[in-house]
């Protein structure tokens, strides 16, 4: 007695049995009202946040080309819609440093209709008027034949040779071809600098290449986009099977769930043993192998992993792991072997809550359809935030100039104190940004933004996770199946929660999201310093990093835990976290046995349905079976609705089986409170299924005669 009282001393008090005790309490209060009124006004902010974002913001600069004003190249509506191309002066200055700070080539940019198709300089063009004229198609406005080659090339207005180019996502870039080995533009090996300099035609290759640093990506989206066009349809037919298959594999777990754990665990044993047996096959083929008998450690690192395919050693440790891992499994079947069996009877109660509350199946599509909304309100403000900044100009220059990379207003510049002091500079568009408040804090507008993205899909999650539970909690607690369970189970808890817990699950998400949103900062600084030597901050990144990660999964836990005791009881969300944590750890062999144990049969069915979809799907789309020859679509890249196929399979699948691991976490943490409330007499009978209380030895006595 003094050992239980010392036990629940250091675990907190078991439930009482309470009469009037019969699920969900109805009656209940307002909870955790501080962090609903937080909540409301942050997200009014954003809101706010949102509109300052839409009118300042601008997605055409992530669209379109610009020229050196900051113009967009071929937009309708505009004097620039008929030249959609961009056209550098001097393709060499992208060869510069600079180009992949400011990510914008310190040369004149300007729209042009058509890009250069012959190889001249301005020198040999001016005394050609034929010349002259197509050559102008590449200076800006306002250049005569009067004007003088040095005043044009002084003021910037025309490059000071043209080559010849190709259009190449909206730019164009000088086409270069190959000869006797060398690379050359319009047949030559050599060509003009721009500034009486003869050079290499292959000095070109460096300015093109940081020229399309972003735009090489931006192709092969446009050919993924491509695909989607041709695949869409398809790619719901196989979204819609995954649908299919997920609901299968949830029947068949509600009447062969013994069954389908036994035949998944004899298949985890049987595959490892083949598995030992596999590597001791290759590893006793391999004797007298030439070479096979060097060690890994004499090898060392190699890029070609199959090069230790070739070495006993390899294989001998392979055979040792699988083993250790086949004889740990069986001792677990052994000695939890009843633990496993009520994780089973667990699992088959699941399955007829879902019975009787089948409209928990589709929940997730609403929860879904929240997450949807609450993804692209963040993705458009991150687009309009990240679009909002106004055209920046700076001074470029060829000589020294003490206005270097500073800003400028190209419409009186000519007569700027720049220019004079330095002669051969220009205004041009840099990048955007600007200086007004709004644009010096766009940053911690960024920040915010993520910030209640993470706050309000969390809370949608939790929303789910807390409606689910009460819904749950309803058939459980119910004596009489289906007779007491409400009507609308899921419909009156996911009343109950709106009305009387946001505040509750404002809070728990909040600390899920401060949590989420420090290990993206840590992300960012990792990616900043990966080019940093120094290894203790390194180590002590990747070590904040793996506590983070493991604070996130202990969070998510609790929560989960929390939101199915406030569910039941509408308590604030510290007491039921509280009261949920001591009553795992009172039960603690079970929760790890049982957790664990549905756990892996729903990622197994998980994999069933995710396998079986994305199978299919790579023979459809790959054309590899001959019935489908005709009937596939032609892809660029046949894998991309095959990864769409996966991906969207792995999250039906799991939206399906979220629901179902939501019923048995609800079912064990009512069936433990079940444990605790009731001994199984006449006035405390147990609640839990005749089919639990023979695995526990546990029974209801008779209803004494009336």
């Amino acid at each position: 007695m003094a050992e239980n009282e010392n036990f629940y001393g250091k675990n907190g008090e078991p439930r009482k049995y309470d009469p009037t005790f019969k699920g969900p309490i109805e009656k209940r209060g307002c909870t955790d009202i501080v962090c609903c009124i937080l909540f409301i006004i942050c997200v009014l902010a954003y809101i706010a946040v949102g509109i300052l974002a839409w009118s300042q913001g601008d997605p055409r600069k992530a669209i379109y080309p610009t020229d050196s004003r900051g113009q967009f190249c071929g937009q309708a509506g505009t004097p620039l819609e008929k030249k959609p191309l961009v056209f550098y002066f001097n393709i060499l200055k992208c060869a510069s440093p600079m180009v992949l700070l400011e990510f914008q080539c310190p040369t004149t940019q300007m729209c042009v209709e058509k890009c250069p198709e012959k190889y001249m300089t301005l020198l040999t063009a001016y005394n050609i008027p034929k010349d002259f004229e197509y050559y102008k198609n590449f200076c800006q406005e306002g250049v005569t034949n009067s004007m003088g080659v040095a005043n044009i090339l002084k003021n910037g207005l025309c490059p000071a040779v043209l080559i010849p180019s190709k259009s190449f996502t909206k730019r164009c870039f000088p086409s270069l071809g190959l000869k006797n080995g060398k690379v050359t533009v319009g047949g030559q090996e050599q060509v003009n600098d721009g500034e009486g300099n003869t050079i290499p035609a292959e000095d070109l290759l460096y300015g093109v290449k940081n020229a399309t640093v972003v735009i090489e990506a931006r192709q092969v989206v446009m050919k993924i986009f491509e695909d989607y066009t041709q695949s869409w349809y398809w790619i719901l037919i196989g979204l819609a099977i995954a649908m299919v298959v997920s609901l299968l594999f949830i029947v068949l777990l509600r009447f062969l769930a013994a069954i389908m754990v036994w035949i998944v665990v004899a298949l985890v044993i049987v595959v490892i043993g083949y598995g030992i047996f596999h590597c001791y096959m290759e590893y006793a083929s391999l004797k007298g192998e030439p070479g096979a008998n060097v060690t890994i450690q004499e090898l060392g690192f190699q890029t070609d992993f199959a090069v230790y395919l070739q070495l006993r050693q390899t294989w001998l440790a392979f055979m040792i792991i699988l083993a250790i891992v086949e004889v740990i499994i069986i001792l677990l079947l052994i000695f939890l072997r009843k633990r496993i069996l009520i994780a089973i009877a667990l699992i088959k109660e699941a399955s007829r809550a879902i019975g009787y509350v089948m409209c928990s199946l589709f929940y997730p599509l609403f929860t879904f359809l929240l997450l949807a909304l609450v993804i692209a309100y963040w993705a458009v403000t991150a687009v309009f935030l990240s679009t909002s900044n106004q055209p920046i100009y700076k001074v470029f220059n060829e000589s020294a100039c003490e206005y270097s990379r500073q800003t400028c207003n190209p419409a009186n510049y000519s007569d700027s104190p720049e220019k004079k002091a330095c002669p051969d500079s220009q205004c041009l568009f840099a990048f955007y940004g600007g200086e007004t408040p709004y644009h010096k804090y766009l940053i911690v507008l960024q920040f915010y933004n993520v910030f209640l993205f993470f706050w309000c899909a969390n809370f949608v999650i939790a929303l789910g996770q807390m409606t689910l539970a009460g819904a749950f909690a309803s058939y459980y607690w119910a004596f009489s199946k289906p007779g007491d369970i409400p009507t609308f189970p899921v419909f009156s808890s996911l009343g109950r929660s709106l009305r009387y817990h946001t505040g509750t699950l404002a809070f728990g998400s909040l600390i899920l999201s401060i949590v989420q949103l420090i290990r993206v900062l840590l992300e960012y600084l990792d990616h900043k310093l990966k080019g940093a030597q120094n290894k203790f901050a390194k180590f002590l990144l990747c070590c904040l990093k793996c506590c983070f990660w493991c604070l996130e999964k202990i969070i998510k836990f609790l929560n989960r835990n929390a939101y199915i005791m406030v569910a039941i009881y509408g308590k604030n969300f510290c007491t039921a976290a509280k009261d949920a944590f001591f009553l795992l750890l009172r039960n603690l062999l079970r929760v790890a046995v049982l957790d664990k144990v549905t756990d892996f049969l729903l990622f197994l069915g998980k994999l069933l349905v995710v396998g079986l979809v994305g199978v299919f799907a790579f023979f459809f789309f790959s054309g590899r079976v001959k019935a489908f020859e005709n009937t596939a679509p032609n892809l660029h890249y046949y894998w991309v609705p095959i990864l769409t196929v996966v991906i969207g399979s792995y999250l039906i699948a799991s939206g399906f089986f979220s629901v179902y691991s939501m019923c048995v976490d609800t079912l064990f943490l009512c069936f433990l409170e079940d444990l605790e409330r009731n001994d199984g007499s006449a006035e405390k009978p147990y609640l839990m299924p005749e089919s639990l209380r023979k695995i526990l030895n546990k029974k209801n006595q008779a209803e004494p005669a009336q």
